[in-house]
């Protein structure tokens, strides 16, 4: 069978809509793989650069659009985010589904440049939940709060540019990461991405 390249699958949500939790559960499958986005915002308490984020000066990240090392990017809530090109490039060749999360700007430009990407919205049940999960964080200021949830009223706009939109329950993680996986095996038997079927059918009959 000839080797093919992995899905590029695109998450994106407003903050508190579980996305760090849901792509933990997928990346315990040995064919998806997580893209580690690179950021000029602050780690949170717990994050390890290289495994969380990238986390770099807003200069290095300048540099690195300067040199066009970068496969997306953007700036949300005064911080610069975005995706490396080249350790994308090598998890697609390697046969591996490759989850980007990122912001919806980013995903939008992704999908002009990879038309085969897998888009997906992930969003909580509702806007009072969301607001609710990011007080019990306790980790950000109420200005910082209240700026994401104005952002959100922005991002909610962009759902009908994706191909999927999937709602993450409280306590619902593992099933919220089902639902993609169903998505993506779908996705891998769709007609549009098997090539010459009846080419590839017929020719390896013995």
């Amino acid at each position: 069978m000839e080797h093919k390249n992995g899905l590029l699958i695109v998450v994106s949500g407003p903050a508190g809509s579980g996305k760090g939790t849901v792509l933990s559960d997928l990346i315990k499958d040995k064919n998806y793989r997580y893209s580690v986005s690179a950021t000029t915002r602050a780690p949170r308490p717990g994050e390890v650069d290289g495994v969380n984020y990238h986390f770099l000066t807003r200069e290095a990240f300048e540099a690195r659009i300067e040199k066009g090392e970068m496969l997306e990017w953007t700036e949300y809530c005064g911080n610069y985010y975005g995706t490396p090109k080249k350790e994308a490039e090598e998890v697609l060749a390697s046969g591996c589904n490759l989850l980007l999360e990122i912001e919806v700007e980013g995903a939008c430009n992704v999908k002009k440049v990879y038309p085969q990407a897998v888009t997906i919205m992930l969003l909580p049940p509702s806007f009072a939940v969301q607001e609710a999960r990011l007080r019990g964080r306790g980790t950000e200021s109420e200005e910082k709060i209240l700026a994401r949830l104005a952002q959100t009223k922005n991002e909610i706009t962009h759902v009908g540019d994706y191909d999927y939109v999937v709602y993450n329950h409280d306590g619902m993680a593992d099933k919220t990461a089902e639902d993609i996986r169903a998505i993506v095996r779908a996705e891998e038997c769709a007609v549009r991405r098997q090539g010459d079927v009846a080419g590839s059918y017929f020719g390896s009959a013995e």
